[in-house]
């Protein structure tokens, strides 16, 4: 087989393409967009249609909400102002973020609200960082009064309606008992909201404005926000969940008069976005900050936010909590280690080696980048995690992406 010039085989491009019209053909994923580079070369694949009943291709330009996939972007922000020493990682959030002064605790994660401790320490820059500043998503909590209230309060989802405006938000969330002390242990998600309201206070912008100005206009990411404006909707497919038990597919959000039509109240981790776009934010990494000739962010900004930052004590909550839901996601997230707003792989448990980095995103999207083969994988889609189907993909494209590396 002939050999091409982008550091993959032909062949193994030609296998990439064949499992992903596969997932595509089955029915189960209306349409995909792929991206793939290696030594500054890219692939693309296109796939399927926008909607699940047919219509128009997927296009290379097509925009997907991103979901989680936005928290290493935005976290980028976040490193600016560390960078420019406006924000120390050990300082207490106290001055910027009055509302979560003077915590308590839960005595038991699972007890009752009112049942509390002072906490024994301030929340810190590095607890927000590192996501362990006592409140977030654990499985462990599901059925907790704490996991009722933080939904309650904070958790604005495609059923619950758009959130309110950032000070509100944080009052609301200011209500709450911590479930562990500041630093106790990893918990999911609501740290890089709480993160973006820090950065917008600190630098008297809405968080979307200092994005924009620092991060994703010096990287030419124009189809990189919270929104997607009219002349460019028809770019956006629907959003679907399937239903866990028939798989029908349900709409979780139109493209025309939907959630990302029109810009929203709080800007935190919700970014809508293109394989293009992401591909230059992965490559900037990479290149240990660098874009062409100009820098986005230091060399070490980039090394502390693609290394592992969690205690053994912390990692090891965070592998209970992803293998108990393995058999769902096909081993998402099983990489061993977090940075800043992305996993860091610790251990090579597939075929991805040590020191990837990246992360996945709800709505169906995974971007992972890979320093010692100097590769970027991107697979976009319009299909939610409410089926294991949208992991089984991602498992595929990234076992077969790895396939055709040809050195």
């Amino acid at each position: 087989m002939g050999q091409s010039n982008s550091g993959f085989s032909d062949a193994g491009l030609r296998r990439l393409r064949e499992v992903l019209a596969r997932h595509v053909e089955s029915g189960k994923i209306p349409g995909l967009v792929a991206l793939v580079s290696r030594g500054g070369q890219t692939h693309v694949e296109a796939l399927g249609t926008m909607r699940h009943d047919g219509g128009a291709p997927m296009r290379r330009d097509t925009i997907f909400r991103m979901a989680s996939v936005s928290k290493p972007v935005t976290m980028a922000a976040a490193m600016v102002l560390l960078d420019e020493c406006r924000l120390r990682p050990d300082d207490p959030v106290d001055e910027w973020l009055p509302e979560l002064a003077d915590r308590k605790v839960l005595k038991r994660p699972d007890g009752p609200l009112e049942d509390t401790v002072p906490a024994h320490r301030p929340i810190t820059v590095r607890d927000l960082l590192t996501s362990t500043f006592g409140l977030g998503m654990d499985l462990e909590l599901l059925d907790s009064p704490i996991r009722a209230a933080i939904f309650e309060a904070t958790d604005y989802g495609v059923a619950s309606g758009p959130a309110p405006e950032p000070d509100e938000w944080m009052r609301r969330l200011g209500e709450l008992p911590l479930s562990y002390q500041p630093g106790q242990r990893w918990q999911y998600d609501l740290s890089h909201e709480v993160l973006c309201v820090l950065v917008a206070r600190v630098t008297g912008q809405s968080f979307g404005t200092f994005l924009r100005e620092r991060i994703l206009d010096p990287l030419g990411m124009t189809d990189t926000g919270y929104h997607v404006p009219a002349d460019k909707i028809d770019r956006l497919p629907p959003l679907y969940g399937p239903d866990p038990q028939t798989g029908e597919f349900l709409v979780w959000d139109e493209a025309a008069g939907g959630r990302v039509s029109q810009p929203p109240a709080f800007q935190g981790c919700a970014l809508v976005s293109t394989v293009d776009d992401y591909h230059t934010f992965f490559r900037m990494l990479l290149n240990n900050g660098m874009h062409q000739d100009r820098r986005i962010l230091s060399r070490p900004a980039i090394e502390l936010m693609t290394t592992n930052c969690l205690t053994p004590e912390q990692q090891a909550a965070r592998d209970t909590m992803y293998r108990n839901i393995a058999h769902l996601s096909a081993g998402l997230a099983l990489h061993g280690g977090w940075g800043f707003g992305m996993a860091v792989r610790t251990y090579r448990g597939d075929y991805a080696p040590i020191g990837q980095f990246g992360w996945d995103g709800g709505t169906g999207t995974t971007v992972y980048a890979d320093p010692t083969n100097q590769l970027t994988g991107i697979l976009l889609t319009q299909v939610g995690m409410s089926t294991p189907d949208p992991a089984r993909l991602f498992h595929d494209f990234w076992t077969t992406l790895y396939q055709a590396i040809d050195d």
